[in-house]
């Protein structure tokens, strides 16, 4: 039996101390009557009891509420399959899965499972990444590369213990994650409590023509970043050329793939009614032909990268050359 449906997956990131343990406490126990699985590698962070976990590579359990544990001494992909082996034969019933990285985790590998294997690809989809953000310990969590990644990744930023900073603080932390990505709100999350719609269904990995379910904040004017990850705008009112296009993306991926983070277009392609949908992490990336512009709609065609030191007037400049002539 195969579930008719794909599994949506949520990818919880965020530093050490951000508070990703206790917001998955509070998912798994309250009584919210979904039945989430959750794939931790960390359990005994978790406050678990691990003499029950044994030695065993991935080790299941059941809550009370219904959701289910997973904890994994092995590769994620043996855990996803052995995940399926048991919803399959009924032993256990899940229908949304959570994956919680390490504090030190790159959150890219674990995204890019859901693209490269196939099986995984038809009975999962990736719904989206969320990090969480220590609001007390932001700057000294941020001078590493791999945090600035891990908000460059994310679909939706967390804030958490905004309560141990003043509202100036937390003003100039929101200016430089927006800094860092322009695409993902930030929310702020109490004690691990956040209502499960800022989690669940955020569809952040959806080819459609959203970009990124919400309009790009403007980005706070501030001199040179001090941070290696920023976000990147690129605009234009003329139809582009769909060749140049091509062109443009493959060179570009060519060169720099490993530093996109996270990019996304909705374009407006010459002599197409359809507007032209993108989106990739690193080199991985799909495009598909989207709704038609409505009547009267501006055409204008918007790309945003989030990534690490891209050479920003090289893409500048590249990318004016793709309007069609």
């Amino acid at each position: 039996m195969t579930a008719s449906h794909p599994i949506p997956v949520t990818i919880l990131s965020g530093f050490l101390g951000a508070g990703k343990t206790t917001l998955l406490r509070h998912l798994l126990k309250e009584e919210h009557g979904l039945k989430i699985a959750v794939i931790e590698n960390e359990f005994s962070d978790a406050g678990i009891d691990t003499q029950l976990l044994g030695d065993e590579p991935v080790q299941v359990m059941t809550l009370s509420n219904g959701c289910v544990c997973c904890t994994i001494h092995t590769d994620l992909t043996k855990a996803l399959y052995l995940l399926l082996e048991r919803l399959d034969s009924g032993e256990i019933a899940f229908d949304r899965l959570v994956i919680e990285c390490t504090g030190l985790a790159d959150p890219a590998p674990v995204a890019q499972t859901f693209f490269v294997d196939e099986e995984l690809r038809e009975r999962y989809i990736l719904d989206g990444i969320i990090t969480l953000v220590d609001a007390a310990h932001a700057d000294t969590h941020l001078e590493q590369t791999i945090a600035q990644a891990q908000i460059g990744f994310a679909d939706r930023l967390l804030v958490s213990k905004t309560d141990l900073v003043d509202e100036a603080t937390f003003k100039a932390l929101s200016e430089r994650l927006t800094r860092i990505n322009r695409r993902a709100p930030i929310r702020v999350v109490e004690h691990g409590k956040i209502d499960l719609a800022e989690l669940l269904d955020v569809r952040g990995f959806n080819l459609n023509a959203d970009i990124g379910g919400m309009t790009l904040r403007p980005a706070a004017p501030a001199g040179r970043s001090i941070d290696r990850i920023s976000s990147l705008v690129l605009r234009s009112d003329q139809p582009l050329d769909i060749d140049k296009l091509s062109t443009f993306m493959n060179e570009l991926l060519e060169a720099h793939g490993k530093q996109l983070l996270r990019y996304k277009g909705v374009l407006s392609i010459a002599g197409e009614d359809r507007k032209l949908v993108f989106q990739g992490v690193l080199k991985l990336y799909g495009f598909d032909f989207d709704v038609e512009w409505a009547e009267g709609e501006k055409r204008e065609s918007v790309i945003v990268f989030i990534a690490d030191e891209l050479p920003e007037e090289k893409i500048r400049a590249g990318f004016a050359q793709v309007a069609a002539d």
